[in-house]
């Protein structure tokens, strides 16, 4: 075939919804975005959009699991005529969030790969195994089209055992894969090089602390395009305060609730992961909605704000030390991106290390990475929106675009 298939079709499945997106990499332009929710619910919602003609269908109602939602997808994809039939298709492009120390880049979907991301359940417990349906229900679709896993974990493997490893027994920690592996890889790698773009360097040249600061919150120091530390741990509830995590905790707390006061390890685990956080402090994991508690002289809603604020600002001034020269603060997702008193505050106080914003360059939004520092500042503090999609895409194109990568590579 002279002509060479462009489309990557990125695949986020979470455990009761799928993210897509359609793109077309030889400009890296969205065809068609949507999301399936609610899969399992006689309530489930489809949104689709096609970018072309710029239509946008809604439809309500039960979606058994992710097997019958991506073959909706298939079929509002169809009726724009970019169906997963299509020659113009390269790859399918899954987001996997857990790959361990196995996986340290993008790869090529065959059995084993499948039988490794089954392996890393125990760590992701509630994302590996939707992000497996997604891969098998995408290969019984179109089973003759490479599909490309992309991890979450991946950017951060080269983060030195120093940081990745825990002080404990290191026969305990390797038995159970216990390690530092980070989140939000996707998001790091790209931020962190649009941070360098923006500033007129190659990520080689740069080093940044990225700041995704969303309903999950996440930190990474990264030294010339390359991760040296990161605030998540084994899992994803280490580091920042979240939506719903508490982030970092004295270890002993978990041992003070199942001996004092009789908790389960279950019931623990909820608490910590749903039910702490901004939302655990003050009722509400929507910074719009804290911050207008606060402006009415709510005290919860503002100690609330204190802790989250207190904790990023650890994270900033330990990542300096880390990196020894940092070149600029790159704050992304829901709340980096729009949150301004959130940026405000995270800076406040830490000009001796370089760092201040601009009052009336913080206040501006837009969807364009822009710098909020004031000219002349010694470290840039920039707003960089995500996009984790394009990345995926992009890596995914990158492995199998030329069209080398049979299935079954996983080198």
């Amino acid at each position: 075939m002279s002509h060479r298939p462009t489309r990557v079709l990125v695949l986020n499945s979470g455990s009761s919804s799928v993210k897509y997106q359609l793109l077309d990499m030889r400009d890296s332009s969205r065809l068609a975005v949507g999301l399936v929710e609610r899969i399992g619910e006689q309530t489930s919602r489809l949104k689709h959009t096609c970018l072309g003609s710029g239509d946008t269908r809604e439809a309500v109602g039960p979606i058994a699991d992710h097997e019958a939602a991506l073959k909706a997808v298939a079929e509002e994809l169809g009726r724009d005529g970019l169906g997963l039939d299509s020659p113009e298709l390269a790859a399918i492009g899954h987001r996997v969030v857990h790959g361990g120390m196995f996986f340290t880049e993008p790869t090529v979907i065959d059995d084993a790969v499948l039988a490794e991301i089954e392996r890393l359940i125990p760590v992701a417990p509630l994302h590996n195994p939707a992000n497996l349906t997604g891969i098998r229900t995408a290969q019984a679709l179109r089973p003759d089209l490479p599909q490309v896993a992309v991890f979450d974990t991946a950017f951060h493997t080269t983060m030195p055992e120093s940081a990745a490893r825990y002080a404990i027994d290191p026969r305990v920690a390797d038995r159970y894969r216990i390690r530092r592996y980070g989140f939000h890889g996707t998001s790091h790698a790209y931020v962190s090089r649009a941070t360098a773009r923006l500033l007129g360097k190659t990520p080689e040249e740069v080093n940044v602390i990225v700041l995704h600061l969303g309903n999950g919150a996440s930190a990474s120091a990264v030294q010339g395009g390359r991760c040296v530390d990161t605030s998540m741990g084994l899992t994803p509830l280490e580091g920042l305060v979240m939506g719903t995590r508490s982030g970092d905790l004295d270890p002993a707390v978990i041992f003070h609730l199942a001996r004092v006061g009789g908790m389960s390890m279950d019931e623990i685990d909820t608490l910590l992961n749903k039910r702490s956080g901004l939302f655990g402090l003050c009722g509400d994991n929507d910074m719009r909605e804290i911050r207008r508690r606060i402006d009415e002289g709510d005290e919860e809603a503002e100690l609330a704000f204190d802790i989250y604020i207190h904790r990023l600002k650890k994270y900033i001034g330990a990542y300096c030390a880390v990196l020894g020269r940092v070149d600029a603060v790159a704050f992304t997702a829901g709340v980096g991106e729009n949150a301004t008193p959130v940026r405000e505050a995270a800076v406040a106080g830490l000009e001796g290390l370089g760092l201040a914003v601009d009052p009336g360059l913080n206040a501006v939004r837009g969807d364009e990475p822009r710098l909020i520092s004031p000219a002349g500042a010694r470290v840039a503090v920039a707003v960089v929106p995500t996009d984790e999609e394009l990345e995926i895409a992009t890596q995914t194109y990158a492995l199998v675009g030329t069209g080398s990568a049979p299935v079954g590579n996983n080198s």
